[in-house]
């Protein structure tokens, strides 16, 4: 269920066809819904550091580091139908593309461990070990 509780049905057939992207999670937020010319506005020069990569973006310095999909997992991009629906009626999100990666980037320092997407990244692994047969010792 959606956050306004009609079902969400998830169109998945296209997954082996699907393009790959590269993704980048910029500290922003855009105040858009829609299609854009991302390409047109972002297409950074990465310098790359020892520790970590950076760029300047609208003048503001950006710290980046590229992240892996956990093993055993593909990162999904989704697109909303959009066509009008009662409470009932259930929404279709289809696949757009696929990312094993995507760089985050943080304003002026390099993100670290403590930041959200790694520590939700790391849940899958966490899962597993919760979730794994408890073996008695004799």
């Amino acid at each position: 269920m959606g956050e306004s509780g009609r079902p969400i049905r998830l169109e998945l057939s296209a997954l082996r066809a699907a393009p790959r992207e590269v993704l980048h999670l910029l500290p922003c937020e855009v105040e858009h819904n829609g299609s854009a010319s991302v390409a047109r506005y972002f297409t950074p020069a990465i310098r790359q550091g020892p520790q970590d990569q950076s760029v300047s973006f609208r003048g503001r310095s950006l710290k980046g580091q590229e992240v892996a999909v956990p093993q055993g997992y593909v990162g999904l991009v989704l697109k909303d139908d959009q066509r009008p629906c009662t409470e009932e009626e259930e929404r279709t999100v289809r696949l757009k593309s696929t990312f094993a990666a995507l760089t985050v980037w943080n304003l002026e320092q390099a993100p670290t461990a403590d930041d959200g997407l790694f520590l939700a990244l790391s849940w899958p692994a966490i899962a597993e070990a919760i979730h794994a047969p408890v073996l008695k010792e004799k």
